[in-house]
């Protein structure tokens, strides 16, 4: 690629990178950090008229292939609860720029997509493989998708990004110290005083913990007792199983044709 090809495709991202940022700034407004639902969490709490128990859990994540990284499946897994079973999942073949935050409106339209066919696996709350409001703009790809869908979400990470103070070597070393030795959960609390997320890990003897916030619609006390609720490893298992399946599906699809064209295809149980 020439100089000016270059200047141009740079440009092109920045233009589309400022745009989301604007975006996010205006969907930010209409996010709602509290319980916004009408489902119950366990049997022991009382049922009101109209109202159903917690039975099924969505989780998202995208994969990206090795050889070429703008290729990407995004796949979307419900789980049922409290079984931990498999009962839908869903997949779609994209090609991506950046930023990425565009790629997950895939999963945006695969959920319209089971809301306008009234799926009966549509599912109740959303984990995502990033993070909510424990971010640099207090607006994650978890609150992103939680708010576009209309959706409760909660946002996952692996990672945590530097905001308000705190950092991850910190957090590790808090969960070593001996007055936290049993404490599964460890509350982030930034320089400000504001409640970012918490810390969670599903063993007491691990170090590397998971970064559990809000998305959108959900309580964070609400978040926390689903990721209990649905972790058998260190990540919850909606977004395990969808990361693992994305990452066979995107393994087993991509074709040197879809390379060269760029071609979507979606594809579900």
């Amino acid at each position: 690629m020439d100089s000016e090809g270059a200047s141009s495709e740079s440009s092109s991202s920045g233009d589309q990178l400022e745009k989301w940022t604007e975006e996010q700034d205006q969907l930010k407004k209409k996010l709602i950090a509290y319980d916004d639902f009408s489902w119950k969490l366990s049997s022991s709490m009382e049922l009101s008229q109209g109202s159903e128990m917690l039975k099924y859990v969505g989780g998202v994540d995208m994969s990206f292939c090795k050889e070429d990284s703008s290729l990407a499946c995004a796949c979307l897994i419900v789980l049922e609860l409290p079984s931990l079973r498999v009962v839908h999942h869903d997949f779609s073949l994209l090609r991506l720029h950046v930023p990425y935050v565009p790629g997950f409106l895939a999963f945006r339209e695969i959920l319209q997509k089971m809301r306008d066919d009234k799926h009966p696996f549509y599912p109740q709350v959303l984990m995502v493989d990033g993070n909510g409001i424990l971010h640099p703009r207090g607006f994650g790809l978890a609150c992103h998708l939680g708010v576009l869908a209309h959706l409760p979400t909660i946002g996952v990470g692996k990672n945590l990004h530097h905001v308000d103070g705190l950092n991850q070597s910190e957090v590790r070393r808090s969960l070593q110290l001996k007055e936290n030795e049993h404490e599964q959960v460890i509350t982030l609390v930034g320089n400000s005083g504001f409640t970012w997320g918490v810390g969670f890990r599903p063993t007491l003897s691990s170090l590397k913990p998971i970064y559990v916030s809000v998305g959108h619609r959900i309580s964070l006390d609400s978040a926390v007792k689903i990721v209990k609720m649905t972790c058998k490893y260190r990540v919850p298992e909606p977004i395990r199983q969808a990361d693992m399946r994305s990452r066979a599906y995107l393994q087993e699809h991509q074709t040197e044709s879809f390379k060269r064209t760029g071609t979507v295809t979606t594809g579900s149980d």
